[in-house]
C-alpha cells in the first residue's frame, strides 16, 4: 500500500514554478514559435490575404511546391551510433568566403510589401548571424542600402556577405547598371537567373487582385480590419521603390511580363561575366545537361532551382535532382540547392546528398512577416537548432562529414520506365 500524507507547502512551492510573464506581444509569440509552420501560422495572422498569398503561393496548381516539400519529408536518415558529437561546426566555405551555417537567405522581389523591414531585416539578420544575403532585381530596398545595412551590423566571428540576383530585363542597360552597382557595393557574387523569361501563372495573386502597388477593394478593406498594424506600417513608412522597375501598376506576373525578355540566352551570360568581377553562379538550373554545359562554360557555380516553385508547375524536384547533377559534374563544382526547404534537417539532407549550400526563401519572409527583424532572427535560430540537433543525432561534428550514406531519398514520384 502506499503511504499518504498531507502535502507539505514547501514542496508544492518546489513544484510551482511559475513563469515570468511576457509583456512583450513580439518576443511571447516568436518565442511560442518552434518552427517554420509555426512562423507561418503566424504570419499568416498577422498579414492580409493577398501578400501572405503572395509570399505562400506557386504557380498553377502549386504541384511543383507541394512535390518539393513532400521530397524532404521523403527523406529517410541513417545515424551512425555510439560516435559522440557534442559540438557540432556548421560553418562552411562557399564560393570563397566562409558562412557560418550552410544555408543563407535567397532573393524574394517585392519583400516590403510582406512586412514593411523588408530586405533592411532580412540583410541584418544575415550579417548578425554571419550568413550570405541575396537582394533581387526586384528587392524594394536599393543596393547600397543593403550594403549599408550590412556595414553597420556588428560583425561575430564570420561576418556577413552580400549577393545580388539579377534577371536580364528587355532594357538590357538596366541590367548592365544594376550589375555595376553591386559591384561597386562590394557584393561579392551574382545569381544569373535564368528560369524567369516570362512570368509564372501565379492564381492566388490573380485571384487576389494582387497588383503593385496594392489597390484598394471592399474585398481588401475587410480583410485589413483585424490587421491594422500592417496597414499602419504600410502607409506610415517610405514608398515602395524598385531598383529596376521605373513605374508599377498592375499585377506581379504583368509587371515580370513586360520587365523581362524571353530572348534571354548564353550570350547574355558572357556579357554579364565580363562586367562582374566576382564570382558568378546560375540560378534556375534544372537538369544534368545544362549542369555540365554551365561547368564547362566557366562560371563558379549553380543554383538547383524551380524559383519555388512559381514558375513552371510540374518542373522537376531540385532535391531529386541533386545527387546526379553532383555525380555529373564533379565534387570541385559548386552546387547550391533552393526551393522546399522548412526544416533544418532539410539542408542537412541537402549537404549530405551533395549540395555545397541551400538557400532560404519563404522560411525567411515567414519569419519576417510574423514579426519583423526579430522574426527573421528566429528563422534562422530554429533552422541552426535543427541543424545542430540532426547533426548530433546522425553522429557527425562537422558538415563535411554528412555523406549519401545517411540519407534515403524515400520513392513516391518515380518514373515510368520508357
Amino acid at each position: 500500500m502506499v503511504t499518504r500524507q498531507l502535502p507539505k507547502p514547501a514542496e508544492l512551492l518546489e513544484l510551482m514554478q511559475f513563469k515570468k510573464p511576457e509583456f512583450d506581444g513580439r518576443k511571447r509569440r516568436l518565442n511560442a514559435a518552434l518552427t517554420i509552420d509555426d512562423l507561418r501560422t503566424i504570419a499568416k495572422r498577422r498579414t492580409p490575404k493577398a501578400a501572405f498569398d503572395y509570399t505562400d503561393g506557386g504557380a498553377e496548381g502549386e504541384l511543383s511546391l507541394s512535390r518539393a516539400r513532400q521530397a524532404f519529408q521523403d527523406v529517410e536518415f541513417h545515424p551512425g551510433i555510439l560516435k559522440p558529437a557534442p559540438d557540432v561546426d556548421t560553418t562552411v566555405d562557399i564560393l570563397g568566403a566562409p558562412s557560418a551555417l550552410p544555408f543563407g537567405i535567397a532573393p524574394t522581389g517585392f519583400t516590403r510589401l510582406m512586412q514593411t523591414e523588408g530586405e533592411v531585416a532580412g540583410a541584418g539578420a544575415a550579417a548578425a548571424a554571419g550568413i550570405p544575403f541575396t537582394l533581387s532585381t526586384l528587392g524594394t530596398t536599393s543596393i547600397e542600402g543593403v550594403r549599408d545595412v550590412t556595414r553597420r551590423e556588428p560583425q561575430g566571428s564570420v561576418p556577413g556577405r552580400n549577393w545580388f540576383q539579377l534577371y536580364v530585363m528587355r532594357d538590357r542597360e538596366i541590367s548592365y547598371e544594376l550589375t555595376r552597382r553591386a559591384a561597386a557595393a562590394g557584393f561579392d557574387t551574382l545569381h544569373f537567373t535564368v528560369d524567369t523569361p516570362v512570368a509564372g501563372a501565379r492564381l492566388r495573386d490573380k485571384r487576389n487582385g494582387f497588383s503593385i502597388p496594392p489597390q484598394l477593394t471592399l474585398g481588401t478593406i475587410i480583410n485589413a480590419i483585424p490587421r491594422p498594424w500592417w496597414w499602419f506600417d504600410f502607409l506610415t513608412t517610405p514608398k515602395l521603390e524598385f531598383a529596376s522597375l521605373s513605374s508599377t501598376g498592375g499585377t506581379v506576373g504583368e509587371l515580370l511580363d513586360a520587365a523581362m525578355d524571353p530572348t534571354i540566352s548564353y550570350d547574355d551570360l558572357a556579357v554579364i561575366r565580363d562586367l562582374w568581377p566576382g564570382k558568378i553562379v546560375i540560378k534556375g538550373v534544372q537538369n544534368v545537361g545544362d549542369s555540365l554545359r554551365l561547368r564547362d562554360a566557366g562560371v563558379d557555380g549553380i543554383v538547383l532551382s524551380n524559383h519555388g516553385g512559381r514558375q513552371l508547375d510540374r518542373a522537376p524536384i531540385p532535391f531529386h535532382l541533386l545527387p546526379d547533377v553532383r555525380k555529373a559534374v564533379g565534387d570541385d563544382f559548386t552546387v547550391m540547392i533552393d526551393t522546399g526547404i522548412m526544416n533544418g534537417a532539410d539542408i542537412v539532407a541537402s549537404v549530405a546528398l551533395g549540395a555545397d549550400f541551400t538557400l532560404i526563401g519563404r522560411a525567411y519572409l515567414y519569419g519576417l512577416m510574423a514579426g519583423g527583424r526579430a522574426g527573421v532572427d528566429r528563422t534562422i535560430e530554429i533552422l541552426r537548432g535543427e541543424i545542430e540537433r540532426t547533426m548530433r543525432l546522425l553522429g557527425v561534428s562537422t558538415l563535411a562529414e554528412l555523406e549519401a550514406k545517411h540519407v534515403t531519398q524515400l520513392a513516391r514520384l518515380a518514373p515510368i520506365p520508357r
